[in-house]
């Protein structure tokens, strides 16, 4: 799919390793713009989390360059992203302007009164579409998608995901998925770490 909006996420001729003996990536090389998805699968231990860590500037590159705009997250477990012991309103506006809340819970089908609720008086299906109204309205221009639909049933999987697609005139969205269907289905690219570090294939 060609878009000719700005990147908002350029990896180049990245190296990192936790060992000399075998590197997660050697020379990789990754472009993303907005309104676009890439995902990236791969086995456990293939680096996944590592490409997120070293995105968010928690890891450093051995070698090449990652540049990123702002960024927000939607995790793989809804229940373990929200402290359970504040309501999910309090906690969204730690960290996001509140301001177009209304209309944007109305989008991603949330009753603005179930932001007054702990955690865990809602759904896996209702807390990751709060996951992903907190990571709107945080303005973000790359949003970090860890696993989002596997802790959910295969019908509230759907949901979520074509929400996510539903919003991507706001943000690219790099998305980690174990699902090869889904990421064909969703994406412009997928790049498989089992198969290359090499760069988008």
């Amino acid at each position: 799919m060609q878009n000719t909006q700005e990147f908002v996420l350029k990896i180049e001729n990245l190296d990192f390793g936790y060992t000399k003996e075998k590197p997660l990536y050697s020379n990789f090389s990754l472009a993303l713009r907005r309104g676009e998805i890439v995902s990236v699968i791969g086995a456990s231990g293939s680096g996944k989390s590592t490409l997120f860590e070293l995105i968010s500037g928690n890891l450093r590159p051995q070698k090449g360059s990652i540049s990123a705009g702002k960024i927000s997250w939607v995790f793989q477990d809804p229940y373990s992203s929200f402290h359970p012991s504040y309501t999910l309103y309090d906690q969204i506006a730690d960290v996001a302007s509140m301001e177009g809340a209304d209309e944007l819970s109305r989008e991603v089908g949330i009753e603005m009164s179930l932001l007054q609720k702990l955690p865990h008086e809602l759904s896996g299906g209702q807390l990751q579409r709060c996951s992903i109204m907190r990571a709107l309205l945080m303005r973000p221009d790359l949003i970090l998608c860890d696993e989002p639909t596997s802790a959910l049933d295969n019908i509230i999987q759907l949901d979520v995901m074509r929400l996510i697609v539903r919003f991507l005139d706001r943000a690219g969205v790099l998305l980690i998925t174990h699902d090869m269907d889904l990421a064909r289905w969703s994406s412009d690219t997928v790049i498989s770490l089992d198969d290359t570090k090499k760069g988008v294939r």
